[in-house]
């Protein structure tokens, strides 16, 4: 049976996958309620379509951070990815070119930065935990400019990581053969003691509870990279990030993997969006499994949303192969939703192609006397 949306390749995964790897990548923290919402909130904004446009022509490329690509839709990153499929971050990183747009490498890869350098050109940004021992952060943020990685995604969600009862009922740990790349090599002072499987809890450890924002300002005077800062829901926030010297924010609940009961990231958007006023770019990830999902998002303000489970899901189910049909029905959904809609470039995407739950009803004309 042909594979005709996003979504079916979750049931694929589930079916092929150990049950502790595919609970690893589709649970949620605690009663998943943010899990569910991240989802459902798409269904409750609905579309305003402007009719007898012409259509013929569609224009759906976009610049982030200066680098043009081929449509609003980037891959989030997404960690452990070998233990979906062999090939893991070298078939995402392959797709992703292919597909004309960028993939973001978790620093939890199977694969290392130079690995997936080395399977050819594309765009390439580089998510990064900040860790106990600054040098150690250095050393990652050092490699990932060498292998021509062109920005950081700095993760600042995490001081500690979430309850994932999924994860605790399986005892979850890194399969045998696998290793984080990313890790190898590095001056790691204690980190060398832990074996493979431990790595991965000790990593984990080792991410700082003590981060603040001077900490995102520490990081531009070790870099040059333009840093993303992920996992903002609040204008307070928002205006601390733009203040500390982000380059853009994207608006993430961690998959819903962190803090339940925030509120599902197209939720949190529009309060973000009007916060930034324009002075940096304002992305979304969470719950996207449709082009309809990604209009929304662009309607709502975004410069561009990030797919995380369903590059893991596809990759399970079809290796590159189904990553690439993921990004390809996206797009296709995409473009026939500007169609419908009555826009032909990104720019044509208003805030008044959708209405919204909470939006104030649109004025009536008085009852006739």
């Amino acid at each position: 049976m042909e594979v005709t949306n996003v979504t079916e390749y979750q049931a694929i995964a589930k079916e092929k996958l150990p049950k502790m790897v595919y609970d690893y990548y589709a649970s949620g923290a605690e009663d998943q309620w943010t899990l569910e919402e991240n989802r459902n909130a798409f269904s409750r904004i609905l579309f305003r379509p402007r009719i007898l446009i012409d259509v013929s022509k569609i224009d759906m490329t976009t610049t982030i951070l200066g680098f043009k690509i081929s449509m609003p839709i980037m891959l989030a990153p997404t960690a452990m990815q070998k233990m979906a499929h062999p090939e893991g971050e070298y078939a995402t990183a392959r797709a992703a070119s292919s597909a004309g747009t960028i993939m973001t490498l978790s620093s939890w890869a199977t694969s290392s930065v130079e690995e997936v350098a080395s399977t050819g050109p594309g765009i390439r940004f580089f998510q990064l935990y900040v860790y106990k021992d600054r040098n150690v952060v250095a050393q990652l943020v050092r490699r990932a400019e060498r292998a021509g990685f062109k920005a950081i995604a700095l993760t600042v969600d995490t001081p500690r990581l979430g309850r994932r009862e999924a994860d605790i009922k399986n005892r979850f740990t890194l399969p045998p053969f696998l290793t984080l790349k990313n890790f190898e090599g590095l001056d790691l002072g204690k980190m060398d003691e832990a074996n493979d499987s431990g790595l991965a809890s000790y990593v984990a450890g080792q991410i700082d509870r003590t981060l603040s924002w001077k900490d995102v300002k520490w990081l531009q005077t070790i870099t040059t990279m333009p840093i993303l800062v992920k996992g903002v829901i609040t204008a307070e926030d928002t205006r601390l990030a733009i203040q500390a010297g982000a380059a853009g924010i994207i608006v993430s609940n961690h998959g819903a993997r962190q803090l339940d009961y925030v509120p599902a990231t197209i939720m949190a958007l529009e309060e973000v969006v009007k916060a930034a006023q324009g002075r940096v770019p304002v992305f979304l990830d969470g719950g996207v499994r449709r082009g309809t999902d990604v209009f929304k998002a662009l309607a709502l303000g975004a410069s561009g949303i990030f797919i995380g489970r369903p590059v893991v899901f596809s990759l399970a189910a079809e290796g590159e192969a189904g990553v690439r049909k993921v990004l390809q029905m996206l797009r296709d959904e995409f473009e026939l939703t500007m169609a419908l809609s009555g826009c032909t470039s990104l720019s044509e995407i208003t805030r008044d192609h959708i209405v919204t739950e909470w939006d104030a009803p649109r004025a009536r004309p008085g009852p006739r006397l």
